[in-house]
């Protein structure tokens, strides 16, 4: 999608997906208004992130909302009471890192903001491929949100819709990393853990997610290398 001279709402959790997309609009020329949420997650360290992401590709404004989910909890992102899973991804099993929704309710306040400001897309990281099986990120959903987005705002009644854009929806996560290099995202200041410990817990879904997809992309990079040696 060329995004050159237009403006772009990208929900920037910190992390290396929304982090990506953040690199992809920079380098496609957008005017990039970056939103975060202390949403009462666990810790801030993905804010902080986002923040210094936001620095780094010099966006024209970034802004956090305070809106407390752990207020009624129903995660183990949102309540300390409950435990983070560490035994890996279970197959057709939504695990309790799910934020009951969370997507939902930042895509509605992204499409007020973007609304007010008149930007023409609303960036997500949401990808179906590589991921915990959160109903809120899948293609379908992606769908009906956009439909309801349409009649959901003056821009949509008028015919000039605001578009949700996900450019890593149907990706894999070794080609987002690729993907995260070739635009000059700095992997090492995005955070991914559900824990806010110094370092990366290594045991949570999105470490293992992002720990076996560095691994693969490894690979790659060396295949090519070899390749080019031959």
């Amino acid at each position: 999608m060329d995004l050159k001279n237009k403006s772009a709402v990208i929900l920037l959790s910190g992390g290396l997906d929304s982090s990506t997309v953040t690199g992809l609009a920079k380098a496609s020329k957008a005017k990039i208004f970056g939103l975060s949420f202390d949403y009462g997650q666990r810790h801030k360290k993905e804010l902080d992130s986002a923040f210094t992401i936001a620095n780094h590709f010099e966006i024209e404004e970034f802004k956090i909302v305070k809106l407390d989910l752990s207020l009624w909890g129903g995660s183990s992102l949102t309540d300390i009471k409950k435990d983070l899973p560490i035994d890996g991804i279970q197959q057709n099993t939504i695990p309790n890192t799910y934020v009951p929704g969370r997507n939902t309710i930042f895509i509605s306040v992204a499409l007020s903001y973007a609304e007010a400001i008149n930007a023409d897309l609303i960036g997500l990281g949401v990808n179906a491929l590589d991921y915990s099986g959160y109903p809120d990120c899948r293609p379908d959903y992606i769908k009906k949100f956009q439909e309801l987005a349409n009649l959901a705002n003056k821009r949509g009644r008028e015919e000039n819709p605001i578009k949700l854009w996900t450019p890593l929806l149907d990706l894999n996560k070794e080609d987002i990393i690729q993907l995260a290099f070739d635009n000059n995202v700095p992997l090492e200041k995005t955070w991914s853990c559900y824990s806010g410990n110094l370092e990366p817990c290594g045991k949570c879904d999105s470490c293992r997610i992002r720990q076996t997809a560095y691994k693969k992309w490894q690979i790659k990079k060396n295949e090519k290398k070899k390749q080019k040696i031959i």
